[in-house]
């Protein structure tokens, strides 16, 4: 693990300064464990039922892939320790008490948040304010 990974609750909150990438994202699932050609996932995930992708909606709408779920993307952008303790907890409830989903991804460096991409800039908001509580 990576010495500059944090772990510490309170600097994850203060430091983690939520980023919303560009676009409109979706859930699939295709059979098997590959992602069809042409499609360039932003998350994958084996499970017994087929491959969950996360693609870009229009990717996935050329793809003739269908989906239920439209999310934006939202990275942490703070290098959080994989064995961090409270950080998915503390922003799902912030988000929870806002009335939004959250589906949480967590990559080596960052942890990813799939919000309904119709409120991804107020999810960004939810979350600043808390990064600033965290601070006081």
């Amino acid at each position: 693990m990576s010495a500059s990974a944090e772990r510490d609750l309170g600097r994850l909150l203060n430091g983690m300064q939520p980023a919303l990438h560009p676009g409109r994202f979706v859930f699939v699932t295709v059979p098997g464990s590959t992602a069809p050609p042409g499609l360039a996932p932003v998350v994958t995930v084996v499970e017994d039922e087929g491959l969950t992708l996360v693609v870009q909606q229009e990717d996935a709408d050329a793809a003739r892939l269908t989906y239920d779920y439209v999310a934006g993307w939202i990275t942490l952008r703070i290098h959080s320790a994989l064995d961090a303790v409270g950080l998915t907890a503390a922003v799902a409830r912030a988000l929870a008490e806002a009335g939004l989903s959250c589906n949480v991804v967590a990559g080596f460096h960052h942890d990813h948040l799939f919000v309904p991409h119709e409120r991804a800039a107020e999810a960004v908001a939810v979350l600043e304010q808390l990064a600033d509580r965290a601070g006081q």
